[in-house]
């Protein structure tokens, strides 16, 4: 296309090369800007991994037989754990826990949520309008379960009921049959957190960023999910078998990987149950996969029972076996089945689960 007569042609703009300095110092500047901004973003990647943030971590509960799996966060693992502990220490049975945890799943995610539609709050979004308690209360893990069982127990054959109807009873929710939908996980994440499936449950167990570790501070969150019996003090139950007792003990260490550094550790003998055996590895798996659950919160680094161990770092997901021990006090032997090898009577000579804590 020609150029019309009465526009005269423009010529092309003069190009000017810039002085070789000035182009040089342009260059290293940008490439100085660009480091700074990777360096940054790669300092805030490191500390987001630190503290559990960028590539979250993650607990998960397999069932290997049937191949199924639900993966959830430790915040998710922790609240799964008080609710099914509030539910067993009551005598409730794993259907009930089951109901509480589809419940949560629906409701919250099992996320401790301060808002929801109109008042609800909490893991189950229970109004403090229609007579759950006050905010405070509902906030409160252990009393929003509580709470819940208070309601389900009177529901007539809830144990019967398909799990959505009994859930609704409680709730009377809007959406009568969402509860449904999480039953499968919800039965998967119950036959692990209470006890009846073994070495079924693992996380990462990376320290979260807070000063809650240490042996005082398992004491005191088992006292608050399953209440002041399961720690009585160490004279209580002494000599007849019954008592569950915890000391704090230095956790030998080893040659293993695993075991180099030396942590302090809460050892909770199981009571025996009946019939004998049955409960009690049921009530020891209990204990130890709520341990493993609020492993990064209290900063747990390793969790033994029952001849497995399961232990922060490469191998966080799988409970390893491991070879015997001496058992606290007794000089008796743990063999593969967790039973005890040697004499004695009394708490001693009870399964124990040992839970071990450090940075």
């Amino acid at each position: 296309m020609s150029t019309p007569s009465h526009f005269p042609a423009r010529s092309p703009a003069p190009v000017h090369s810039p002085a070789p300095g000035v182009s040089r110092r342009g260059r290293l500047a940008r490439w100085g800007a660009a480091f700074a901004v990777l360096t940054a973003l790669a300092g805030y990647l490191t500390v987001q991994y630190l503290i559990g943030g960028g590539g979250a971590p993650r607990c998960r509960v397999a069932a290997g037989h049937a191949g199924t799996s639900y993966e959830f966060t430790p915040e998710q693992a922790a609240n799964a754990a008080t609710i099914s502990a509030v539910g067993t220490s009551r005598g409730l049975p794993e259907q009930a826990v089951t109901i509480a945890l589809a419940t949560a799943l629906q409701e919250s995610g099992l996320h401790n949520i301060g808002h929801g539609d109109r008042d609800s709050l909490g893991l189950f979004q229970q109004r403090p309008s229609q007579g759950w308690g006050t905010k405070r209360q509902i906030m409160d893990p252990v009393y929003a379960a509580g709470a819940f069982y208070d309601r389900l127990v009177e529901v007539p054959g809830y144990t019967r009921l398909p799990l959505t109807v009994a859930a609704q009873r409680v709730q009377r929710s809007g959406f009568p049959r969402a509860y449904a939908r999480h039953e499968p996980d919800a039965r998967l994440l119950a036959t692990a957190l209470t006890g009846r499936s073994a070495a079924t449950l693992t996380c990462e167990g990376r320290p979260a960023p807070t000063p809650d570790g240490g042996p005082d501070a398992v004491r005191a969150a088992l006292e608050r999910d399953f209440g002041r019996h399961v720690l009585p003090p160490a004279e209580a139950g002494a000599g007849t078998g019954t008592g569950v007792r915890a000391s704090v003990t230095a956790a030998p260490a080893s040659a293993g990987r695993h075991h180099r550094d030396t942590h302090a550790s809460v050892t909770v003998p199981v009571p025996h149950g009946t019939p004998a055996g049955a409960r009690t590895r049921r009530t020891g798996w209990e204990l130890a996969h709520w341990a493993v659950a609020n492993s990064s919160a209290l900063h747990i680094a390793r969790v033994s029972y029952a001849g497995r161990e399961w232990s922060r770092g490469d191998r966080a997901d799988e409970w390893r076996t491991v070879g015997r021990r001496p058992r606290p006090g007794t000089g008796a032997g743990t063999g593969d089945d967790g039973k005890s090898r040697g004499a004695g009577t009394g708490p001693a000579a009870a399964d124990v689960v040992r839970i071990a804590t450090g940075d």
